[in-house]
């Protein structure tokens, strides 16, 4: 089984900055890949940020570059940077991860972030 908490989120005003964190624990493998996605209502739930632990990251399109993705040296907590806020960046936010062994999809509860215009 594995678990994840997540940290962070709230409310901000447009053009802000806001940090998530998310640490998972259990029976995980070192091959892995976690990332932060996020569902607005009515909205479909949509990829913010993934890092691939000692690989690459990626980055949905609508971040501009404006959020950074990183992990700790343990490789077990992933940390997402947001800056430069938008009040479309509303949305629950929620914590993923997934093994290339197990090949199966872990979610975090969901923290929810509220930019205000």
């Amino acid at each position: 089984q594995v678990q994840l908490v997540e940290s962070g989120g709230g409310l901000v005003q447009a053009g802000g900055s806001l940090s998530l964190s998310c640490t998972v624990s259990g029976n995980t493998f070192s091959r892995n890949v976690m990332g932060w996605y996020r569902q607005a209502p009515g909205k479909q739930r949509e990829l913010v940020a993934n890092s691939f632990n000692r690989g690459p990251t990626t980055y949905g399109d609508f971040v501009e570059g404006r959020f950074t993705i990183s992990r700790d040296g343990a490789g077990t907590t992933i940390y997402l940077q947001m800056n430069s806020l938008r009040p479309e960046d509303t949305a629950v936010y929620y914590c993923n991860y997934r093994s290339y062994v197990e090949n199966v999809d872990y979610w975090g509860q969901g923290t929810a972030v509220t930019v205000s215009s």
